[in-house]
């Protein structure tokens, strides 16, 4: 998160360079680029239990409000959250796929006080949506430590 600040700094002062007609446009570009600005985490703690029924309860959650049905949503996140701790991806965006169809884009975002899950895109069939300003859905991963 302390490149965002010094990343924001940096963009102002291209502007502050720029003529005046084309400051309005890179303004709107670099505030847009900011605003979504996010650093990819990892979950440190998956082999502590608590850390895990948080992630596969966020997991959960996140994918019944999508409309997967509650015996679904729980059986892809403990799938989802096993195949995490089995092996170290490293600070990465993650999917996990349904049997409905539809492929969900997860990444964990370290702030200064918690992990959060983000959901930030779904995919089913020829059908993409991708919010990666706001997200579609976001969890706080409270008993998981994460790092970037």
């Amino acid at each position: 998160m302390a490149r965002c600040p010094a990343l924001a700094a940096g963009i102002l002062r291209a502007i502050a360079a720029r003529g005046r007609a084309s400051r309005a446009g890179v303004a709107v570009a670099a505030l847009a680029f900011a605003g979504g600005c996010a650093s990819v985490a990892r979950v440190t703690t998956l082999s502590d239990p608590a850390c895990r029924e948080s992630l596969e309860a966020g997991l959960t959650s996140v994918l019944a409000a999508q409309a997967e049905t509650a015996e679904t949503a729980a059986r892809l996140a403990q799938g989802a959250a096993a195949a995490l701790a089995s092996v170290e991806p490293g600070p990465r965006p993650f999917l996990v796929a349904s049997p409905s169809g539809t492929d969900y884009a997860f990444f964990v975002e370290r702030t200064d006080d918690a992990c959060l899950l983000r959901l930030y895109g779904r995919q089913k069939g020829f059908v993409s949506y991708t919010n990666n300003l706001t997200y579609i859905a976001t969890q706080t991963l409270a008993a998981c430590r994460c790092a970037e």
